[in-house]
């Protein structure tokens, strides 16, 4: 009954891949069904079909990773970079040195233009730096270098970061998309606004955005290093995951992401495409706003969190797709507290709880969810899980970049949401989600404050002795557990949907789309 199930699901999609084709004026099918490309430009393009638009394309305002993926690597490059094995290398800095705990050196490469022709050197570095620490621009990625007291060119290609603290993991920030670097024109020409026409030294250069459509960039034959193996990349948001999924068998897409857990199947069973999957650094949680009644007493956070049955949601959720987390850091992370404990599930003690916090009777609560399918899912499992405890839930489902908007102006009391972590480095989580000064669109949508928490979080920044920061990370989740600010979800796995023309596309553990080396047959 189950295999029927599965083959009329399967014939569902492509009946609608069937009727997609029908409509396209770009693709010619034959008679065996097989889709053939018009052109040979049509063979050049890449489209990845999303869930979501980017809410903007300016590394300085970029608060998801979902719009970090369309331009880091890709348009903006930065000092330093990741291999595939997520090792600091070196990028538009031939190389670095450590000159004393508050001085970093970088040689950077003579032989970079940016898309615009402009040449870069120190004063494009120091030019970015400066726009992204100007109080007066309010950008919100400024926290992550609030430690960098001043960018000082030394010569034409020798930049030196001058610190106001020690800050061990500088290199991973610089690696992450807030380093990537932006044409010292462009930012003249916004100033203080966001940009929205990026201008980079990537292997690809912008070429239009159609927002709520797509944006597409394309191929820079002027790179420095290797050039890309497509000419042209289209991202186009399409929202409706069936409709995602049918674009990849018909041929008009080449990747599809996010794929849920509940389609892997359907992928799986496709002999035209194949599912992607790779552990990341990131991690789903239910997050609380502790300044929000009555979730800013810390009963009612623990009583909820004793409620929740997190195995049974690993399970009938995410199909044991991707690993129980037990605290936002993932297990790959640098930091990651493997001996930490999330709340138990324990009923009897979570009605004693929300008793003592005055509610004996239960709550009436609203529970904030993007439109991700499996976020919808858990949703409607912690509905009924919390009525266990007499806490009724309503779902609010928004749109990923309105739900974001939402979350972190602080208008929520219960949300599902994840952080990614673009460094693979404790202090990413830490800093961004838990520090008093991070509140809002910096991270900590929370809207959290321990003096403690501060204090350990700042202390670990300036330890250089990687063991010793390490316990203070661990003492620090454990803070943050005892005050019961979130509940860990999952390890996050990334999961795509990819034709099986395509070779050379990966994402990376921090969760960008890594495509400079996708080619298609």
């Amino acid at each position: 009954m189950k295999r029927k199930l599965h083959i009329r699901k399967l014939f569902l999609v492509m009946l609608m891949a069937i009727i997609i084709t029908g409509c396209s004026t770009n693709r010619n099918v034959s008679k065996s069904g097989e889709n053939k490309e018009t052109t040979s430009k049509e063979s050049g393009t890449l489209v990845i079909v999303r869930l979501s638009d980017a809410e903007n394309l300016d590394h300085h305002f970029m608060n998801t990773i979902n719009a970090a993926s369309v331009t880091h690597g890709k348009v903006y490059e930065g000092l330093v970079g990741r291999d595939k094995n997520a090792n600091i290398q070196p990028l538009l800095a031939e190389s670095w040195n450590q000159v004393d705990d508050k001085t970093w050196e970088f040689k950077l490469r003579d032989d970079v233009k940016f898309h615009d022709g402009t040449p870069f050197n120190a004063s494009a570095v120091k030019t970015n730096f400066d726009r992204l620490l100007d109080p007066n621009v309010k950008a919100p990625r400024a926290g992550v270098f609030k430690m960098v007291n001043e960018v000082k060119v030394i010569n034409d290609y020798t930049v030196q970061f001058i610190l106001n603290e020690p800050f061990a993991p500088l290199l991973s920030i610089l690696a992450s998309h807030e380093g990537g670097i932006i044409s010292p024109i462009t930012i003249e020409k916004f100033g203080k606004n966001i940009i929205n026409e990026p201008n980079g030294t990537g292997p690809f250069a912008f070429k239009s955005w159609t927002p709520g459509q797509e944006i597409v960039l394309v191929k820079n034959n002027q790179y420095f290093g290797e050039k890309a193996k497509v000419d042209e990349v289209i991202f186009k948001i399409v929202p409706e995951e069936t409709t995602r999924i049918s674009m990849i068998e018909t041929g008009e897409a080449h990747i599809a992401e996010p794929l849920s857990v509940t389609m892997k199947e359907t992928v799986d069973a496709s002999t035209r495409m194949e599912v992607y999957r790779s552990e990341g650094f990131g991690t789903e949680y239910i997050g609380f706003n502790v300044e929000k009644k009555p979730f800013n007493d810390v009963r009612f956070r623990k009583a909820i969190s004793h409620a929740v049955e997190m195995d049974a949601i690993i399970k009938g959720v995410f199909n044991n797709i991707g690993k129980k987390a037990n605290s936002l850091l993932g297990s790959q992370v640098y930091g990651f507290h493997d001996g930490l404990e999330a709340y138990e599930y324990n009923l009897n003690e979570a009605k004693k709880l929300l008793a003592e916090a005055g509610y004996p009777n239960g709550f009436e609560t609203t529970l904030l969810t993007m439109d991700a399918k499996e976020r919808i899912n858990l949703a409607e499992v912690l509905q009924s899980q919390l009525k266990g405890i007499g806490v009724d839930v309503k779902i609010q489902v928004m749109e990923n970049g309105a739900f974001v908007e939402q979350r972190n102006r602080g208008d929520s009391q219960m949300f599902i949401s994840s952080w990614r972590n673009a460094t693979g480095d404790a202090d990413y989580n830490q800093y961004n989600l838990f520090h008093s000064a991070s509140k809002g669109s910096a991270g900590n949508t929370f809207f959290y404050g321990n003096e403690e928490v501060d204090r350990l979080i700042e202390a670990a920044r300036k330890e250089s002795n990687q063991e010793k920061r390490k316990q203070i990370y661990a003492q620090v989740q454990e803070l943050e557990m005892k005050d019961a600010v979130y509940i860990p979800v999952r390890v996050i796995e990334n999961l795509a949907a990819i034709s099986k023309n395509v070779d050379g596309f990966r994402i990376s553990a921090a969760g960008y789309l890594e495509i400079n080396n996708v080619s298609i047959k």
